[in-house]
């Protein structure tokens, strides 16, 4: 047997030489014997003695990443307080838009608006006499009630609707002359002018369907009577007296000025109608 080939290794051959520790790359031990990881010199070679140092349990690292906090000014929207003022901004704006949309709608839709609004000041007794929500409530009826003028009179020229305000100034002066001086007692006559109202919305229904100039004439004719009647009912409602079998309280002063409002647009509509007809 070779002598060559004898010792601790057997027959495996000749044992390699040991390496240097003055490799430029440096040499690693990671087990028993004489075995050991070279690595080559260069720019990995920190990296490399790193990382095998980790597993020999010697952490080492480079540089930590920098860190970031809430109160940081890398950006705006980092801080709370900007944060929560841009938010009020986003839904500030948004609402106002919101209510310049439900506004416009509500000008193509007043009639709506204005059902709903006569329908509470009228049978909600505490609506119309709790201040401020009363006059609140019979302001915003004002202006939804004054956009279906303007966007009915459009339908009319100016002369026409001129004739009309007057015609209504002269009729409403006329007859409240005539409901402070008479002593006939136009407030027991409630239910004759609840029939006659339901009647006359049953002819203007006729009138709709047969769509005739003669009939509606007829219809503006008899409902400025019916609304003439009606003021002189409210007017004596509100005026009172011993001569009066009903009177309205002291208290109703909302729902009062609705009533002679509702009458007097009212006769302004219908001697519109009879104008635009006759002309």
């Amino acid at each position: 047997m070779d002598p060559n080939k004898s010792g601790s290794h057997g027959d495996y051959g000749v044992r390699p030489p040991p390496y240097s520790s003055s490799y430029p790359g440096g040499g690693y031990q990671v087990g028993p014997g004489n075995i050991s990881v070279v690595s080559p010199p260069g720019p990995c070679a920190n990296g490399a003695q790193a990382h095998f140092a980790g597993f020999a349990g010697h952490q080492q690292y480079s540089d930590a990443p920098p860190e970031y906090s809430e109160g940081s000014d890398n950006g705006a929207f980092d801080n709370r307080a900007v944060r929560r003022g841009f938010i009020r901004k986003v839904y500030l704006i948004l609402t106002l838009q919101l209510l310049v949309t439900v506004g416009i709608i509500c000008a193509f839709v007043y009639w709506a608006a204005t059902v709903v609004l006569i329908l509470l000041l009228s049978c909600c007794d505490n609506l119309r006499r709790q201040v401020p929500f009363n006059f609140l409530a019979l302001g915003l009826f004002t202006v939804v009630e004054g956009l279906m003028l303007g966007s009915v009179t459009i339908f009319f020229n100016a002369e026409a609707v001129m004739w009309a305000v007057g015609a209504t100034a002269m009729v409403s002066f006329g007859l409240t002359l005539f409901a402070v001086q008479s002593k006939w007692d136009f407030t027991t006559a409630y239910g004759s002018l609840w029939v006659f109202g339901w009647t006359l919305l049953s002819f203007a229904l006729l009138c709709a369907i047969l769509r005739s100039q003669y009939l509606s004439i007829v219809y503006a004719c008899l409902g400025t009577l019916l609304f003439s009647l009606y003021l002189v009912f409210d007017t004596q409602l509100i005026l009172g007296g011993k001569n009066r079998k009903y009177q309205v309280s002291p208290e109703e002063y909302v729902f009062a000025a609705l009533s002679l409002y509702l009458d007097v647009v009212t006769l302004f509509l219908l001697l519109l109608q009879l104008i635009g007809l006759c002309r």
